[in-house]
């Protein structure tokens, strides 16, 4: 099985660089409230350093579809992550106003699924599965339970792909991948010395640990 790599929570340049030179798939930037938060100018100036064949993931709080698609349309964004309101009503208003693809969030607490997931498997173009955290976002490094959630989601899992984020590392990132069977798994804390501040050495290691669980 392939498992793509997204390396989110980009704010330097230099990190984007080696996140394309690793083979990233995905590089990612925060819009959304939290310490990795970028301006939309200086979001701009990240991305301008994707090189490659990486994509451009904007990650969203709280904003309405136009402000997304706004946004998206002008750091030229390949797909959307919302945090904030995941709902059918979202992801159908946005998708007239955006063409690239749409990523839902599910932000799990414990090992139970919210009631919106088997939808949003069949309405969005991919699922992130996130640790809920109250007060907080994403990009907090508290991993999910994997094998209570492997367990539950065999009942929900649609069309859509399968993302998998929350505490992910070099040293557990196999595991995980065993358990969860992701398309795509979404680091940022996992490979950093500080918010937003990326350690290549730990890209690279979780890059070769995710090859090692293809």
């Amino acid at each position: 099985m392939s498992v793509d790599i997204k390396f989110c929570g980009m704010t330097r340049g230099e990190d984007v660089r080696a996140a394309t030179e690793l083979g990233a798939a995905y590089v990612g930037v925060i819009l959304a409230d939290g310490p990795r938060k970028l301006t939309l100018d200086r979001a701009a100036e990240v991305l301008g350093e994707v090189r490659g064949r990486s994509r451009r993931v904007g990650v969203f709080g709280q904003a309405s579809p136009r402000e997304v698609a706004d946004a998206a349309r002008a750091l030229k964004l390949d797909a959307v992550q919302l945090h904030g309101a995941s709902d059918g009503e979202m992801i159908g208003d946005l998708r007239t106003l955006f063409d690239g693809d749409i990523w839902a969030v599910l932000r799990i607490a414990g090992g139970t699924l919210p009631p919106e997931s088997a939808r949003l498997f069949w309405i969005a173009d991919a699922v992130v599965l996130d640790a809920f955290v109250h007060g907080k976002l994403g990009g907090t490094g508290v991993p999910l339970p994997w094998e209570a959630v492997a367990a539950a989601l065999p009942s929900v899992r649609g069309s859509a792909t399968l993302v998998l984020a929350g505490g992910l590392r070099a040293e557990n990132v196999r595991e995980a991948t065993r358990l969860l069977r992701p398309g795509i798994v979404d680091v940022s804390s996992g490979v950093e010395t500080a918010p937003g501040i990326k350690d290549h050495a730990r890209m690279r290691a979780f890059r070769d640990a995710v090859r090692d669980s293809e």
